[in-house]
């Protein structure tokens, strides 16, 4: 007998699983040729195999797994969009002078009220003293103006002086009434001025932006800082206006953020509405998304991606019918080199490696354009398969 035809199987085979550790698989072959064709097998084709069972009965799987699900949704359109702050508001002075004190810098959380930029307001204030000092004399002179009047008053009972020295005295009353009041207006109106040199935040959010340093010039109109509401986002998407009448309404309004880590990576919209306006220039309308208030990690201009139902017309439905869409947990495909892939559990209890052409993800769910049947068990969690077979 030759030694080729004594290798009927290799009992154990260190093959290495997505994240890179080696599990013991037993792969039954005939020659190193086998061995070759089942690294470089198509989709669906079986890469490896390993037994699903590792207690005493060999009956009872010692991971978690789920079936293959087959669903008929319609058509799906996966969009992408940004996150967008509710109230944006960009901080600008009303007045010019240097910048003197910037409390805050880009990222931090501010309360309503607090100080966030100090402009250099000297000048500003020696007016404002300058026009108390102005309202002081005019209170002054209206004074004497009061007393004088009751005086020619008394006079004027008595037969002392004319009514033409009454009215002379009374136009004086009504001239410093009048002075007094404009330089009071004059005051206040100066005081207010002097309050633009201090900017406060204009509610509780998050300073977004700081172009602006200490020392450099504030001029009015231009931009200092920006600050939004952190607890009121949403995701802007563009649908094509063609597509807008099929949409379902009863949407998952999960949305995806590629660049979060994996726990905080989904998160379901509080609310959705279509903004019934349709973009001329890209016949698209608007779907707006509202994110809840206690989201972690979401800032405006965050990538998100969301996956839009429609309802399919009559010939999209035969489609579907003939080909229904299929979907596993998201977590059971995992990437090996260029390949995506999952494990199937076949009815000898045994793990095969199955390459499969990933669709969209939705939710916790990815659609599976080819590689598995409905209705075939796969394991949920990799790395704890590999883990209990080793």
């Amino acid at each position: 007998m030759s030694s080729l035809s004594k290798l009927k199987a290799i009992p154990i085979l260190s093959t290495l699983t997505a994240w890179g550790r080696p599990a013991q698989v037993a792969v039954a072959v005939g020659s190193m040729a086998t061995l070759a064709a089942l690294a470089l097998a198509p989709s669906g084709a079986t890469l490896a195999q390993a037994p699903a069972q590792n207690d005493k009965n060999n009956n009872q799987l010692k991971f978690k797994t789920a079936q293959v699900r087959a669903a008929d949704q319609g058509t799906q359109l996966t969009l992408d969009g940004v996150v967008e702050a509710v109230r944006f508001t960009p901080i600008a002075t009303q007045v010019a002078g240097a910048i003197v004190e910037l409390p805050v810098k880009a990222g931090d959380v501010v309360k309503k009220g607090q100080l966030l930029l100090r402009i250099d307001a000297r000048a500003a204030q020696q007016q404002a003293q300058a026009s108390r000092s102005q309202v002081e004399a005019a209170q002054a002179a209206l004074t004497v103006a009061e007393k004088d009047f009751a005086r020619q008053k008394l006079l004027f009972e008595k037969n002392y002086i004319s009514q033409a020295q009454l009215d002379r005295a009374t136009a004086q009353l009504n001239s410093a009434r009048a002075l007094a009041k404009a330089q009071i207006a004059q005051a206040l109106a100066t005081e207010t001025q002097t309050g633009f040199y201090t900017i406060h935040a204009p509610y509780d959010g998050v300073v977004a932006t700081m172009p602006s340093s200490v020392g450099e010039m504030a001029l009015p109109g231009k931009t200092l800082m920006s600050v939004y509401d952190a607890r009121d986002l949403r995701v802007m998407v563009n649908v094509p206006a063609a597509r807008i009448v099929n949409l379902k309404s009863d949407q998952s309004k999960l949305i995806e953020f590629p660049s979060l880590p994996l726990a905080q990576r989904i998160v379901k919209a509080r609310a959705m509405k279509i903004i019934p306006v349709s973009d001329p220039s890209t016949h698209t309308v608007q779907l707006r998304f509202d994110l809840p208030s206690d989201a972690v990690g979401l800032t405006p201009g965050l990538f998100a991606r969301v996956n839009v139902s429609f309802d399919a017309d009559e010939k999209m439905k035969a489609a579907r019918h003939s080909s229904p869409r299929l979907f596993v947990p998201r977590s059971a495909v995992f990437r090996r080199a260029e390949l995506f892939a999952v494990y199937v559990v076949n009815a000898q209890g045994k793990l095969i490696l199955r390459q499969v052409k990933p669709g969209p993800v939705t939710g916790e769910e990815q659609e599976i354009l080819s590689g598995v049947a409905a209705g075939e068990t796969i394991v949920v969690d990799p790395l704890q398969a590999t883990s209990s077979i080793r």
